[in-house]
């Protein structure tokens, strides 16, 4: 094979967003080693990963209510609510196999209240989910207030920060490991994930098209609400304690996640292997700057450089694809009619 026609084969491979996303998380990892002689230690990177599931899990969803042109911020108040609801009930007497359904159930109800007032209310969703932001924090202080509950079974505490056996794999991540290949198929192999690239590229072409945005986006908003408040029993679990205030500040990572993975903000763009690539960037990030000694105030401050980079970065990929794809494309021959035509 001639060396063009290498060069031909690998030029797309190279400007896919996801490789450079592959260079920036080794990047980070060299990084992460020359700060910490701790880093590389395979504890470490099991805590790592046990660390972000919560918020790995909330990014899935987000990223295809973002693909289809909506926004969803409430996700980290929908994770405190459900926690406080689930120390709430297990504290009342209900048992968790009951506990549970009841809290995701209230995920669900949370994540309608939003896809109705969007898709029925026509009201921004940046708005609204700002508004339910606020809304469903409230509502976790008023369900437990400033208490938490921390009495809770050795097998529901062993799941949120124990591994496999035999294994440093934590249990949360084989749940976001099976929840990661559910929406790859889901977005990228069904007429679903068709729907939506298409709703977010064009929303009237789609209506006309006969795709039925409006149940589309409700049932995205339903979804993020109840993976929300999947990670809200996950995060007590882990933390052995239901508390108003977990998960606040999540937000950040989680738009930072789902928008450096390549999701285009405006919407029909983006896939989820990007984003499971993103969600480790940002924990391998703020991981090496915790062993570092460094505060989260400044680890905010990287995190939002990292936001800033994943609005402007995949646009800056994408002209250099167009770019290359002109270049190979060759000169068209002037017929004589044409020329004919010029004179």
């Amino acid at each position: 094979m001639t060396a063009p026609a290498v060069v031909a084969r690998i030029r797309p491979l190279l400007t896919r967003w996801e490789t450079l996303l592959v260079v920036v998380l080794a990047l980070f990892i060299w990084v992460g080693a020359a700060l910490s002689p701790y880093f590389l230690d395979a504890g470490n990177f099991s805590d790592l990963t046990d660390d972000l599931m919560e918020k790995a899990i909330m990014a899935l969803p987000l990223a295809l209510v973002i693909i289809a042109g909506e926004i969803d911020l409430s996700v980290e108040s929908m994770l405190g609510l459900s926690s406080a609801l689930l120390g709430f009930v297990f504290a009342a007497g209900l048992p968790l196999w009951a506990g549970i359904p009841l809290v995701l159930a209230v995920g669900a109800l949370g994540g309608l209240l939003n896809g109705l007032l969007v898709t029925v209310a026509r009201l921004p969703s940046l708005v609204v989910t700002l508004g339910t932001l606020a809304l469903y924090r409230g509502l976790a202080y008023v369900v437990l207030g400033p208490r938490a509950v921390s009495s809770w079974p050795a097998a529901f505490n062993n799941f949120g920060f124990g591994d496999v056996p035999g294994t440093l794999v934590p249990w949360p991540f084989v749940v976001f490991a099976a929840l990661a290949i559910v929406f790859g198929f889901l977005l990228h192999r069904t007429w679903v994930g068709r729907q939506l690239f298409a709703t977010g590229k064009n929303q009237e072409a789609a209506r006309f098209a006969g795709v039925r945005v409006a149940r589309l986006k409700t049932t995205l908003f339903v979804l993020s609400g109840v993976l929300a408040a999947l990670a809200g029993v996950i995060l007590t679990a882990r933390l052995a304690s239901a508390r108003a205030d977990n998960g606040q500040g999540f937000v950040l990572d989680v738009v930072t996640a789902v928008l450096l993975g390549g999701v285009n903000i405006f919407g029909g763009e983006g896939t989820i292997a990007g984003v499971v690539l993103s969600v480790f960037v940002i924990g391998v990030l703020r991981n090496a700057l915790t062993l570092a000694d460094i505060t989260p105030d400044t680890q905010a401050i990287a995190v939002g450089g990292l936001l800033i980079v994943s609005v402007a970065g995949p646009n800056v990929v994408r002209r250099i694809r167009a770019a290359w794809a002109r270049g190979r494309t060759p000169p068209q021959p002037v017929t004589r009619g044409q020329e004919e035509g010029s004179t």
